[in-house]
């Protein structure tokens, strides 16, 4: 038996879309690097500013000598960072836990559901999707008479149930859209075998949806660690200060102690970044794509 051997004689031709496709990676690498680096840049600044005093940082904030863990030591023993903790955490987990719950509802309702009336369907459709329109922090006054109306002013309740509105436009926007790329035969498949509704929809359908809640779970937990207004607003008992108010207490009327806000600011800004590292890889759109094979 012999061998040939093939020649193949690649033209000049052929190499440019491959050169300018190299040349389109390579600048869509360098404006992503400048991107992250602007990013980042602010939130290198605080963790920098936080190991400086404060005349240091209003006399030349770029004197990198004379650092120490003075401000962390004050901000450790002014604030109780284990309450404030607490009752973040206990006001980010019930209200983004009902929030996702109630937007799932919600939207499986509206993209799987039959209507006998469409427009019902599609004005509370847009009855949802409409708070996305409207700042959230125009309705501070009447959420602020609501609760006094209610007997809620100064509980968790006085913050979780705004929490939980706030965050229904966008969680119910985020669902629907990707229950209408979700595909149908899984669901069919599930109800040939004798799925009922709520095992279709809770058993089958939301294990598939875990990149939307990761990304629910992210957006919202940041908004309730750092949200701020209706905090201050409805909250008057400082056994339930949370974090955001808590870094507020270093700013007074007439001087504000610049190297412990930054440092209690570092020290509200970790746990975020741990969450994120943790939920991140979670947060790849397209997972149910690969969900049938056939």
């Amino acid at each position: 038996m012999s061998t040939s051997t093939r020649t193949q004689v690649r033209s000049p031709q052929g190499d440019v879309p491959r050169r300018r496709t190299g040349r389109r990676r390579g600048w869509a690498a360098v404006v992503a690097y400048v991107v992250t680096a602007l990013l980042i840049l602010p939130m290198l600044w605080v963790v920098v500013l936080s190991f400086q005093t404060n005349e240091n940082i209003l006399r030349d904030p770029l004197n990198l000598t004379e650092l120490n863990l003075a401000n962390y030591q004050v901000a450790t023993q002014t604030l109780n960072l284990m309450l404030m903790y607490k009752n973040t955490f206990i006001l980010a987990s019930v209200s983004v836990v009902v929030g996702v719950v109630f937007a799932y509802m919600a939207a499986y309702a509206l993209t799987r559901m039959e209507w006998t009336r469409v427009w019902l369907r599609n004005g509370l459709r847009f009855y949802l999707l409409a708070g996305l329109a409207i700042p959230v922090y125009i309705l501070l006054f009447p959420v602020y008479r609501l609760n006094i109306e209610l007997g809620l002013f100064g509980t968790y309740w006085a913050l979780i149930l705004p929490y939980i509105a706030a965050q229904l436009p966008f969680n119910v926007l985020l669902f629907t859209g990707f229950l209408a790329d979700f595909p149908v035969e899984v669901e069919e498949a599930a109800v040939i075998d004798g799925a009922r509704l709520r095992t279709l929809a809770w058993r089958i359908v939301f294990p598939l949806m875990r990149p939307v809640v990761a990304t629910l779970l992210i957006f919202n937990i940041i908004y309730v660690w750092n949200e701020y207004p209706f905090a201050v607003t409805l909250i008057n008992d400082p056994t339930m200060t949370t974090i955001s108010l808590g870094v507020a207490q270093f700013q007074g009327f007439w001087s504000v102690d610049y190297g412990a806000m930054m440092a209690s600011a570092t020290l509200v800004l970790l746990p975020q970044l741990l969450l994120y590292a943790v939920f991140q890889r979670h947060v790849v759109a397209g997972m149910t794509f690969g969900a049938v094979k056939g």
